[in-house]
């Protein structure tokens, strides 16, 4: 098994783990590679040094590249928005009702998540309800795991 460092054309950089050189080409080569925070199927291989798991060898401290940090804050985000999808309700394309019922106190407050138009985030904050769009990573759009 082959584990590569990837990159999409949005600078993304995410790992993904083949048969061999060949199927990564075969695969890339078709679009069935995608980036798991932005669906984008234009990924490039980057350059990686080999790692070795020499079990005799006694572990020695890690120095994390300043390049890290890109990986870092992805995977950050992630979490973030994964911990948001797991405290919200999802009302789907009731969201712009179901705000303003919260909002007018027609129901109970809670945390809620859904889809609404430019045109209904407008007018949602023309009435002072505080609204934040965030795109979610493919890899969230299905259940929550």
């Amino acid at each position: 098994m082959k584990v590569l460092n990837l990159r999409c054309s949005n600078g993304h950089g995410f790992e993904g783990w083949f048969a061999s050189e060949e199927e990564f080409m075969a695969q890339n080569g078709r679009g069935l590679i995608e980036c798991p925070l932005c669906s984008d199927r234009i990924v490039s291989r980057m350059p990686s040094a080999p790692r070795l798991n020499l079990s005799a060898q006694r572990p020695q401290a890690h120095v994390r590249p300043a390049a890290d940090t890109a990986p870092d804050l992805q995977t950050q985000w992630v979490d973030a928005v994964r911990r948001m999808l797991e405290h919200t309700d999802d009302v789907g394309q009731r969201f712009p009702e179901e705000a303003r019922r919260i909002h007018y106190g027609e129901i109970e407050s809670r945390a809620i998540r859904g889809q609404a138009t430019p045109d209904e985030r407008r007018a949602l904050q023309d009435e002072g309800i505080e609204v934040v769009s965030l795109p979610l990573p493919a890899a969230l759009k299905g259940p929550v795991q």
